[in-house]
């Protein structure tokens, strides 16, 4: 059994080709089956964020297994594998391990050490077991990268500031206009990411908040807690001239605002700068709104530049972090190893109790016969040891003969001599 990962990411491609590989939450269960169905896939999970597309996967060992994994997610996708194959990455066993604690604990995100990334992994996994496609193994993986990212949190100063792609969010905002008091902001969404993004706008006193979702329901609970306008996605047509800062997140397959939707916001407007901020993937906002006049728009790709400013004082912590990760990878990657192995163990205690039934039996036949208990005992003892030192001293012989001292030591080893 082989553990692996395969993906591609913020740090290997730009958002036009991430978006083309994300897998929707309509379509995640689909997937899903469809992977399990590929040969020697024992179990799976998918992982797809704005960042990143990932699939964890346990496989029975097998050569040239990568260019069937890769053919299988261009043909779900509908790409040639020459355009994605040059931004996939690909980790075996400790490697996949490693890499799933990494990007639990906020180690590979674009914001080092944000938590949002936990959550997401977590639901990834959940989604898996809903669909029984997790095996052993990997939920066993999930579980430990879920405790190694608690105790990263715990025992480093990873998470200590707030910085995330919402965070960046705000900030470009702030760069922008001098003051958030004199704006309308408009959130498109209402995730997990708009959540942040709300709350962060509300610490800096903005003028007006309108927040628009597919489900007002949902909308409404953030627009409570911020105390913002909810609106519905077909008034965003009517209501987009009102906002200064547009920012959108949503899991929608195609863009919510269109370069026609925004000429006319800003007619109304009469050219008055208005701020995009589009941290979907794939994207909400079309890209040809940027050729408009006063219309500022940026992606998750370009926050990048803020984002940084923000991670020198997590760098060290980030170290103290991965020497949890590399410690705990370790400890995982034995437990693994002492899996193959318990088939062998069952093996030989079952080995070991039918011999001494066997003994056990031969003993009780002559004790009913009437024979001496003594020499009974004597001669059982006498016949087990014989019985249980025969096969280990053949290997020991065979071992010395053949002049393997790298072998006669590991028997040794493990027959406790030394």
């Amino acid at each position: 059994m082989t553990l692996l990962a395969l993906g591609i990411n913020h740090k290997t491609a730009p958002v036009a080709l991430r978006e083309r590989v994300t897998f929707s939450p309509e379509t995640l269960d689909q997937a899903l089956v469809s992977l399990l169905q590929q040969p020697l896939v024992q179990g799976g999970v998918v992982l797809s964020t704005c960042n990143r597309t990932e699939l964890y996967l346990s496989v029975e060992q097998q050569e040239n297994f990568k260019e069937s994994l890769v053919s299988w997610l261009c043909d779900y996708h509908h790409l040639r594998p020459d355009e994605v194959r040059q931004s996939l990455y690909w980790h075996l066993d400790d490697e996949a391990v490693s890499h799933l604690m990494r990007v639990a604990s906020g180690l590979d995100s674009m914001v080092l050490g944000e938590p949002q990334i936990l959550g997401q992994v977590k639901k990834a996994f959940a989604d898996s077991q809903r669909g029984h496609s997790v095996s052993g193994e990997l939920e066993r993986l999930f579980q430990k990268s879920f405790s190694v990212a608690k105790r990263v949190r715990t025992e480093t100063e990873i998470g200590s500031n707030a910085v995330s792609v919402a965070f960046a969010a705000c900030t470009l905002a702030r760069q922008i206009f001098e003051s958030l008091a004199d704006v309308t902001v408009l959130l498109v969404g209402a995730g997990e990411t708009i959540e942040l993004v709300a709350r962060h706008l509300r610490e800096h006193n903005v003028k007006q908040l309108m927040i628009a979702n597919r489900t007002r329901e949902r909308a409404q609970l953030l627009a409570d807690e911020v105390g913002a306008e909810v609106i519905g996605l077909a008034e965003l047509d009517g209501q987009l001239a009102k906002a200064d800062i547009i920012i959108s997140s949503t899991a929608s397959t195609l863009p919510i605002l269109g370069k026609g939707m925004v000429e006319r916001a800003m007619k109304q407007r009469r050219n008055q700068p208005m701020l995009l901020v589009d941290i979907a993937v794939p994207r909400d906002i079309e890209p040809e709104v940027g050729k408009i006049p006063n219309a500022y728009l940026y992606t998750v790709d370009d926050l990048q530049a803020i984002i940084e400013k923000n991670l020198a004082q997590r760098q060290s912590a980030a170290v103290q972090a991965e020497t949890i990760v590399e410690q705990e990878c370790l400890d995982f990657m034995g437990w693994l190893r002492a899996q193959s192995a318990v088939e062998t163990i069952r093996d030989y205690r079952s080995q070991a109790d039918i011999l001494r039934a066997e003994m056990e039996r031969r003993a009780l036949a002559a004790l009913r016969l009437g024979a001496d208990p003594e020499l009974v005992i004597r001669d059982m003892a006498h016949r087990l040891t014989n019985r249980l030192i025969h096969a280990p001293t053949k290997s020991l012989q065979q071992a010395a003969r053949d002049g393997d001292v790298e072998r006669l030591q590991i028997l040794r080893d493990s027959l406790g001599l030394d």
